[in-house]
């Protein structure tokens, strides 16, 4: 007899892990409009449809509390789940907050989190309306849903790319990332040397990126603005690349993009020659940038191309699954997913 192969979770990797999992669960309610595989669930209320998203994050897997202040965490936690919301071009409305704590905090520690999700909270318009504590043996996890709704005809899915499409991204790309391993840089050698006082003068750009990201409502905004609705959109939580391949694979479509106009700040720049890397390996497969990644109809390069914070990178193709990434030689390269894996040290 044959003993069945054992998979383990590394083998698959984050994302065929989820779609592994959820492959044999089927929608049983005329309301639920999308399920698992986008940035949020979409459930139709009739006049209008809701987004429901949900993260959790982890000590010692998402977070250091080493050099994380618990105010930015808390801000943090809520905030990514926010940009998911935005990601659907749908606004949020709601939070739950739930977290498990171990016996070293304090009642002042967890007053210093909600304290940052107080700020999150009033600074995007959101109420926070539950959740629920319990202990933790090993360490603080925090998870956050968020709720949010949209008109059915402004909801942007990952799904709906389409041929031809101009491919866009907020912001700049790999800032976060560099700030990661900056602090890290300076984790380990206070560990080697106790007297080691860290040195993060000139770094405050990309240490403010990964501590306390923002989502690029503004610009969402400004589409409206302009009269654009997104043709789809992701945030873009696990690198470009990953992002990318995302919305390939739920449009049934190609890509190509093009290195030198993927925007990188020169703060980026100059971590990244510190640790002798390419700031574009950053771009493509850091994370945590939670910067906007959308499509819009080449009709409206003009329009799009004046929303300040918007660069255009490349081109929704019909090559089904091919993800380029252009190089200034004109020589191309199939796009990886090298992003955030659960089992990486």
């Amino acid at each position: 007899m044959t003993s069945k192969k054992i998979r383990t979770i590394e083998e698959m990797g984050e994302f065929g892990l989820i779609d592994h999992l959820t492959s044999g669960f089927t929608n049983r309610q005329e309301s639920t409009q999308l399920g698992v595989g986008d940035d949020a669930a979409v459930i139709n209320h009739g006049a209008y449809m809701q987004v429901v998203t949900t993260d959790m994050l982890l000590e010692g897997v998402h977070f250091d509390l080493v050099y994380t202040p618990l105010k930015h965490l808390g801000y943090k936690a809520v905030v990514v789940n926010l940009s998911d919301v935005y990601a659907m071009n749908a606004a949020p409305r709601q939070i739950t907050v739930s977290i498990g704590i171990s016996g070293k905090f304090s009642v002042e520690a967890l007053e210093e989190f909600y304290e940052g999700v107080k700020l999150a909270c009033e600074r995007f318009n959101v109420d926070l309306v539950g959740g629920d504590t319990s202990g933790s043996m090993t360490g603080l996890v925090i998870t956050v849903t968020a709720i949010g709704t949209a008109l059915k005809e402004e909801l942007t899915l990952r799904s709906t790319a389409k041929n031809n499409q101009l491919i866009c991204v907020t912001g700049d790309l790999g800032a976060a990332y560099m700030g990661l391993k900056i602090l890290e840089r300076e984790k380990l050698l206070h560990a080697e040397d106790p007297g080691f006082q860290p040195e993060l003068t000139g770094y405050d750009y990309i240490l403010e990126r990964y501590l306390k990201p923002e989502p690029r409502v503004d610009v969402l905004l400004a589409l409206k603005e302009a009269g654009i609705t997104p043709g789809a959109m992701i945030d873009i939580s696990d690198g470009l690349s990953s992002e990318l391949l995302h919305i390939c694979k739920a449009s049934g479509c190609g890509c190509q993009v093009y290195d030198e106009r993927i925007p990188v700040a020169d703060e980026t720049k100059e971590a990244a020659a510190e640790f002798q890397m390419e700031p574009m390996m950053a771009a493509l497969h850091g994370g945590e940038d939670y910067e906007l990644l959308f499509t819009v109809p080449l009709s409206d390069f003009d329009k799009v191309s004046a929303i300040e914070g918007v660069s255009v990178i490349g081109n929704i193709t019909d090559k089904k699954g091919l993800a380029l990434l252009v190089g200034n030689d004109g020589n191309a390269i199939q796009l990886q997913a090298q992003g955030w894996n659960a089992t990486e040290d």
